[in-house]
């Protein structure tokens, strides 16, 4: 092909009208170059350096061989003028080698438009030589060429060695046509071919009369054929078929067979056309395109798809078992889903809404099968302790299972986190044979995320409530309501007060969702809720519950927990099996003591998980088949102890007691340390104290005034003394009147110069007649002084209510001494004076 000559190129070029059809029309842009009288000009348009075979050392292509340029999406016919756009590396040296070397390009289709760097199996063998007219680039760095279709060619063999695709050819020969010589047949498919092109131009709008006359001007039918072909909207397999054909009649056939079916298709688009105008309106104009689509599939039979869906959803709507109420709301949204249009923002919405109403459950559940021994042994396979709570958990089951419709109250468990309040619920919902869903309400300050967002809305979604219930299936299900102490109001409504509906028996058989608009009955559904504390719960909303505390564990049952099931559930984590791993019970008694202090136990679980993953690491590295660890082994794993007796290191001394503290985790111990110092009688508060506190500080002050004779302490020492009174942990925010005793102990301590019994610890709020009054929290804050080695405990008297609360193991291991006033405190914590 290195033959061509750009004398021979510019020859070539002047192409009589009958062989030759444009496409586009108009003076060149800025960037456009003509190919043929600066080739080189062409190449610095566009924007990258050409191709210099001598420089790049690239050898020249055979005699036989032409550079090849794939292209996706389109079939140059010979004859024919395109713009062909191209931005792959390899494509633009192609393109650049050809119009520097003034050869021709060959124009080759993919089988895959997809495949960004086609080979030789992604191209077809047949493509078409082309002439390139014109090298245009556009700003945003894509290039593009005017090439001119010369004739057909077929590839033998692809070459390596070129940073393009190039390969050898043989040129396909243009039957020749004689109209004298042709046969009949092809003379009649011939002027056939010619009025059916002329009526597919005419069904075109605005086609140039021009056009029309350059068609039936035509003296050769395989020129006709290619044209008809290339404006055609077929498809690029449709056009490469045509491409491939040879024989004039079979290619004239081919082509007539494809038009006849464009011309159908077109007639029918013209006839809708005419028949939709006469009956829109403005509003219908919009859809009039979405319309003659629908109308043109509808006659093809192409609409299967979009009827096989309404036909789904009927029958889903007939099927769902949903009451009189909400099948009529159904049926109402299915006829207006059959009247507006698939690509409309409506349509898109109906059909959503239904296929909500159609997938949540509406049908009854079936009937508990409750068997309570079964229950009991389900509560105490997965729970150790809290026999309380099992017990009201069985009262419950018992009474659900002697009447089934009646309204039971709604639980919620109440205690600091790790206590097992959702595994609770997981063990009911066991217990029952029913599904178990969680709905997480902590964060939620959106009343639409429990009401649900009304449809007005893009992107509107039901209530978490419903929500739920999808993804259980069943109206039979255990919901658990799980941190509605978390409930926040904010500028969009208050969801503490909708769930108010969701709580009720009386109302939620009603409760009415936004997006749904319609009724639903969620007095089937068994809700349980989960809290850290209930001072955040809206009375209201209190009251539709019934308060299940969970306190913290003791040491002893927090080891039994870790023996029975959180060094198995490690184990299964890490990889280990039992035989490989021993943990001591010396060894989670250390870890219980040393690094874990809390109410729960996710804490010793994460500590146990670490135990498993340094005997994983032994084991997986070969160095051991077999570890036991005992309380001696920890410091090298977990290191330091990270809990120590904070009573010996500041008790003992006068002026330090020891108080007892509650919080939403649990129980804590809490020091009240007073110092004195010269000074005209101030009191100094500092530790982050509330304002309940610091007036508890204030009136144990004044008691101390008032027993100064009793405890022997000169009365004018109040006028000449600064009082600091400190809260160590100051960085900790504390309230509440329940320090009272504390902080009277601390300063009788301190005025009297005798120090406090360091294995005492005290609560109790005070009255400026020194009665001790009571408090609230009172097990856990005994299980708080348990754990720090605390051995005797002074409470108010009237707490004695909640003795029977504390666990038997810590009542056995410690004294309760009862305070009716700050008297008999005094006795039982004072020391004797030091003597110098």
């Amino acid at each position: 092909m290195t033959s061509y000559k750009k004398e021979k190129r510019q020859d070539d070029m002047k192409l009589d009208n009958n062989n030759l059809v444009t496409v586009g029309t108009g003076a060149p842009a800025d960037g456009i170059v003509q190919a043929e009288s600066a080739p080189q000009a062409a190449i610095a348009a566009a924007g990258s350096p050409g191709v210099d075979t001598e420089k790049e050392g690239i050898r020249e292509l055979p005699e036989d061989a032409i550079i090849l340029l794939p292209v996706r999406n389109m079939v140059m016919f010979p004859g024919m003028v395109l713009p062909v756009a191209f931005g792959r590396a390899r494509s633009v040296a192609a393109a650049q080698a050809a119009l520097k070397s003034e050869q021709p390009i060959g124009l080759i289709l993919q089988k895959k438009a997809e495949v960004d760097a086609p080979g030789p199996d992604d191209l077809y063998r047949i493509g078409t030589t082309s002439t390139i007219l014109r090298y245009v680039t556009t700003p945003d760095g894509s290039h593009h060429v005017i090439a001119q279709g010369r004739g057909r060619f077929r590839i033998v063999e692809f070459l390596d060695g070129f940073p393009f695709l190039a390969a050898r050819i043989v040129q396909i020969e243009e039957p020749e046509y004689e109209a004298s010589k042709a046969g009949t047949e092809l003379e009649a498919s011939f002027l056939q071919l010619k009025e059916r092109a002329t009526k597919a131009l005419e069904l075109l709008p605005q086609t140039p009369q021009e056009f029309v006359q350059s068609v039936q001007g035509l003296k050769s039918p395989g020129t006709l054929a290619d044209m008809v072909a290339g404006f055609m909207d077929a498809t690029p397999a449709e056009k490469q078929i045509v491409l491939e054909i040879v024989p004039l009649s079979e290619r004239v056939d081919t082509v007539l067979r494809m038009l006849a079916h464009r011309i159908e298709v077109m007639k029918l688009s013209k006839q809708i056309d005419e028949r939709t105008k006469a009956s829109m309106d403005d509003r219908q104009r919009k859809f009039m395109l979405q319309e003659q689509m629908k109308s043109i599939q509808k006659e093809l039979g192409e609409d299967d798809g979009a009827n096989a869906d309404l036909d789904d959803l009927k029958k889903a709507v007939a099927e769902a078992g949903m009451p009189e109420e909400v099948l009529k709301q159904a049926q109402k949204e299915l006829k207006r889903l059959e009247r507006s249009s698939e690509a409309s923002g409506e349509h898109s919405m109906i059909s959503t809404y239904l296929e909500w109403l159609t997938e949540l459950p509406w049908k009854d559940p079936e009937a508990d099968n409750i068997d309570i021994a079964s229950a009991r042994a389900i509560l105490d396979e997965d729970h150790f302790g809290l026999e309380k709570v099992k017990t009201r958990i069985l009262e419950f089951l018992a009474v659900r299972k002697l009447n089934p419709s009646g309204h039971g109250p709604i639980l919620c468990f109440v205690g600091p986190p790790g206590v097992g309040k959702t595994s609770l619920g997981q063990s009911i919902a066991r217990a029952l044979g029913r599904k178990f869903v969680r709905v997480a309400l902590g964060g939620v300050h959106d009343e639409a995320e429990i009401r649900g967002h009304r449809r007005t809305y893009i992107g509107a979604l039901p209530g978490n409530v419903i929500q739920g219930l999808k993804k259980a299936g069943t109206l039979g299900c255990v919901m658990m309501l799980d941190e509605i102490d978390k409930l926040g109001a904010g500028v969009h409504g208050d969801p503490s007060s909708a769930m108010l509906e969701v709580l009720d028996p009386a109302q939620n058989h009603t409760f009415r969702d936004n997006y749904l608009a319609v009724p639903y009955d969620l007095s089937k559904v068994l809700f349980i809720a989960t809290a850290n504390v209930l001072d955040t719960i809206s009375g209201p909303l209190r009251d539709r519950m019934e308060i299940i505390q969970l306190p913290g564990y003791t040491q002893e049952e927090k080891r039994q927990i870790a023996r029975r099931y959180l060094v198995k559930r490690q184990l299964d984590d890490n990889g280990l099996k039992p035989e490989q791993l021993d943990i001591t019970d010396a060894a989670l008694s250390a870890v219980i003591a040393d690094y874990t202090r809390e109410a729960g136990v996710r804490s010793l679980e994460r500590t146990i998980g670490s135990l498993a993953r340094n005997v994983a690491v032994k084991i997986a590295e070969g160095k051991s088949e077999r570890v036991t660890v005992d309380a001696g082994d920890l410091v090298p794993i977990l290191g330091p102890v990270k809990f120590e007796s904070d009573v010996a290191l500041r008790a003992g001394m006068p002026g330090v007691a020891t108080g007892l503290a509650w919080t939403p985790v649990g129980g804590d111990i809490l020091f009240i340390e007073s110092s004195r110092t010269p000074g005209s009688g101030r009191l100094i508060l500092t530790g982050q104290l509330g304002d309940v506190m610091k007036e508890s500080a204030q009136a144990a002050l004044t008691l101390v005034k008032s027993h100064a004779q009793v405890l022997g302490i000169d009365a004018a020492a109040f006028e000449k003394t600064d009082i600091h009174v400190h809260v160590p942990a100051g960085a900790i925010p504390k309230d509440g009147p329940s320090a009272g005793v504390a902080m009277f102990t601390s300063l009788a301590s301190l005025f009297a110069d005798r120090a406090v019994r360091s294995d005492t610890a005290m609560t109790g709020e005070i009255s400026l007649r020194g009665l001790v009054l009571p408090v609230g929290g009172i097990k856990e804050k005994v299980l708080a002084a348990h754990r720090a080695g605390i051995k005797r405990v002074m409470l108010p008297a009237r707490n004695k209510r909640d003795y029977d609360e504390i666990p038997a193991e810590t009542r056995a291991a410690m004294a309760f001494h009862w305070l009716e006033n700050v008297d008999q405190a005094l006795a039982l914590v004072l020391e004797e004076a030091a003597h110098a």
